[in-house]
């Protein structure tokens, strides 16, 4: 039987059957005809030298329904830039590309700067923050949706189920959430099974009733990296610059819209991408420093409603945590069995020590440093400071593309 489970906070769109990709995508051309619907891909330059990019693009000319889609390019110079432009030149949308390495757009990053807004740490979370706005420059856009470049088993159906639930007229959805199963011969996502769920229910357990971690919880894949929103969402949305960009995300959504407006999407059966190390030795890379950020943001969050995070609230967290993080590995271990699958309790365990050791560092960052590394502001805030600085993202990033 097909799991048609509803979690009380917010509405689940499971794949109950194999509907045909072309059935809604033609509901999806006929809703484009009034809603704007723009993809944003987040990519370094690197990911076209991947099998992944090949086949997005290929999945993507058979794409009709969208206005325009925004490669945002990282690390990229002037003949990758073009190099990159020329490949998306077969899509049959609008295609822009932001060239965050470019004079112009580093250009605008500076004028940020003097302007007081911090935007020392570069990523995926400051080029995902300029490319919306310059997406939001155009106000007639409905709809905003993103997912990573490096997919290798990608598929168009993603782009159709992120956006249907917030652009179709009989719904009234203004965020959507991808979610899907990390597991090919064995389970991945390590993070979420052996790190964020078991904090979330740590967290849980100890505070006994908070709606803003029970709403956590109820993300099936609450770190995946596919989303849709609606524009008018998108502009008042901060944006964390680090690997707790998940999070602050799903935090300020929660903070700006009711649960009732927010659904999870499965956008795919299963989900091939590549996989961070974990390694031990290196706390500042990989899935450890992932952990250590995603933790920070989560004290961070719950302060600011309120919740006195004390000497003795962490001492509790840990030995809590521990025991959760022990039962994860031992349902983990069940999973794998009845499913034939390949499972190594023994790196699951340093894994899950390895995560312990995160949750140490991102304890004592908090402590030394409760404020952090800031989130980028809204859209709002920054048409508030400088009144004309979209327009002019705008226009620069239209003059890289007809050079």
């Amino acid at each position: 039987m097909a799991d048609f489970y509803q979690h009380p906070m917010i509405a689940t769109l499971q794949r109950l059957k194999d509907r045909p990709i072309g059935n809604m995508e033609s509901e999806l051309e006929l809703i484009s005809l009034k809603r704007k619907m723009v993809l944003l891909l987040p990519a370094l330059v690197s990911e076209f030298d991947t099998p992944s990019m090949p086949r997005i693009i290929d999945e993507l000319t058979q794409v009709n329904y969208l206005s325009k889609i925004v490669l945002s390019l990282d690390r990229a110079d002037w003949d990758q830039f073009e190099t990159v432009k020329k490949k998306l030149s077969l899509l049959p949308a609008e295609v822009k590309v932001v060239w965050h390495d470019g004079p112009r757009l580093q250009g605008l990053y500076d004028e940020l700067r003097k302007n007081d807004f911090r935007l020392e740490v570069p990523g995926k979370g400051r080029s995902v923050w300029m490319t919306v706005g310059y997406i939001l420059a155009d106000r007639d856009v409905d709809a905003i949706a993103l997912h990573d470049c490096d997919i290798m088993n990608y598929s168009r159906e993603i782009v159709a189920r992120l956006f249907y639930p917030i652009v179709h007229p009989a719904l009234d959805y203004e965020f959507s959430k991808g979610y899907y199963a990390r597991v090919t011969d064995r389970l991945y996502g390590r993070v979420t099974r052996l790190f964020y769920l078991p904090l979330i229910t740590t967290l849980k357990k100890i505070l006994r009733t908070n709606t803003f971690l029970e709403y956590l919880g109820s993300f099936r894949y609450a770190l995946a990296g596919e989303f849709a929103m609606i524009s008018s969402l998108a502009r008042g949305i901060r944006i964390s610059p680090t690997w707790g960009l998940e999070i602050s995300l799903l935090n300020e959504v929660y903070q700006r819209t009711a649960p009732e407006r927010i659904c999870q999407v499965e956008i795919a059966e299963t989900y091939e991408h590549k996989h961070q190390g974990l390694e031990k030795d290196k706390p500042d890379s990989g899935l450890i420093r992932m952990a250590t950020d995603i933790a920070e943001a989560l004290f961070r969050i719950l302060s600011q409603d309120g919740v006195v995070l004390s000497q003795s609230f962490f001492r509790t967290m840990f030995t809590t945590y521990m025991e959760e993080s022990r039962m994860a590995i031992e349902k983990n271990n069940a999973l794998s069995l009845i499913n034939g699958l390949t499972y190594d309790r023994h790196s699951e365990i340093e894994a899950s020590e390895a995560f312990v050791e995160s949750l140490k560092t991102a304890t004592a960052n908090f402590v030394s440093d409760p404020v952090g590394i800031p989130m980028m502001s809204a859209w709002t805030r920054i048409s508030a400071a400088i009144p004309d600085f979209q327009e002019r993202l705008y226009h620069a990033v239209e003059e890289d593309n007809r050079m």
